[in-house]
């Protein structure tokens, strides 16, 4: 007879997942089993871009309230996208943290009915784990792999063992990659959300007009820091007759020398600790992910130091319920449910 942990691990599970930890409202519903991939059955996602456009960054209050509204009525086309039923799902799955604190609740206290209504299980999920779990939904990838980590809000290098096992390499000491975008973006007059305006201003930009600072490199360790390129950035813009293109130029160019020079040490990191992994693999993940001319530098720096780069689809990048009903679907696989009682956080440290 074969155990309930083997069964578990057996089965494909088919999962609702709901994410509002920021400014997206979305319900999901993927069907598979770990490793992946999996099949994403429906994958709904209201944009509050517009809402929160005029103040030039997301409002917190403005955003839970959208969750409110918004929210049941996204889950209903979520299932019905996918052909079923709250009866026919194995278990609800939602972001419980980190993330804006209001925004967290409405989805985690939204699946906490659900599930209770329709005597499921829970799975409170963090939501840095959905996005890091999210190439083994697209992909199949296997443990171990490295994990770069690089959003709005978070900017972190991992190795990453298994589901709830992590290995903390390096983190921000200050501000995410996607933040300084978003307030480099901002300095320059353009519009909310900054990242992709800065990517289409720098193709016709020059990236060496301006000397900006590449914060922590060469120091030991794989820690980020991005501060002080945002500082030099906004000295530049109101001291100078800026130019626009090149500064975004400059600017993404500075931020790829971040990114590539502290991954470099973290994959080295990664191959002392796991010198079993004969073709390991570099998972990069995250909004800053949609990046173009990111992603081209960091695949070039995989393949010179024998790593396959792995990355999930772009829609699958920005915050999304699929990753988060793929991240409830891995833990339930292994029998790692949540009481009714599971509590909503604004932070959430995946090593803690």
């Amino acid at each position: 007879m074969p155990s309930l942990a083997r069964v578990l691990v057996l089965r494909a599970w088919t999962v609702l997942g709901i994410e509002t930890s920021c400014d997206e409202t979305a319900a999901a519903v993927v069907r598979g089993r770990a490793p992946g991939p999996g099949e994403i059955l429906s994958d709904v996602v209201f944009s509050q871009l517009e809402e929160h456009r005029p103040f030039g960054g997301v409002v917190p209050e403005i955003a839970a309230r959208a969750h409110v509204e918004m929210l049941d009525g996204i889950i209903e086309r979520a299932l019905a996208e996918a052909g079923c039923r709250l009866g026919d799902v194995d278990a609800v799955a939602a972001t419980a943290g980190p993330g804006l604190i209001g925004g967290v609740m409405v989805g985690l206290v939204s699946a906490k009915a659900l599930a209770l209504a329709g005597a499921k299980p829970l799975v409170a999920v963090n939501h840095l784990e959905a996005h890091g779990l999210s190439a083994r939904l697209a992909q199949g990838v296997e443990f171990p792999f490295l994990l770069l980590l690089v959003s709005g809000g978070h900017c972190q290098l991992l190795g990453v063992e298994g589901v709830g096992r992590y290995r903390l390499y390096g983190t921000t000491i200050d501000d995410a990659a996607g933040e300084a975008f978003d307030k480099t973006a901002k300095l320059l007059g353009l519009p909310y959300p900054g990242g992709p305006r800065i990517e289409a201003l720098a193709r016709g930009g020059n990236g060496r007009r301006y000397d900006l600072p590449r914060p922590m490199r060469g120091r030991d360790g794989a820690d980020f820091s991005f501060s002080g390129l945002k500082t030099a950035v906004r000295q530049l813009v109101l001291s100078a007759d800026c130019n626009a293109a090149d500064m975004a130029a400059s600017f993404q160019a500075a931020v790829i020398d971040i990114l590539t020079e502290r991954t470099r040490a973290a994959l080295g990191m990664f191959r002392r600790d796991f010198p079993g992994a004969a073709a390991p693999n570099f998972v990069m993940a995250g909004g800053v992910a949609a990046n173009g001319a990111i992603r081209a530098a960091l695949a070039a720096l995989a393949q010179e130091n024998g790593f396959a780069f792995k990355m999930p689809p772009v829609k699958l990048c920005t915050d999304n319920a699929a990753m988060v009903a793929w991240a409830g679907l891995e833990r339930a696989q292994l029998g790692l449910f949540d009481p009714l009682d599971a509590p909503a956080r604004a932070r959430w440290p995946l090593t803690a």
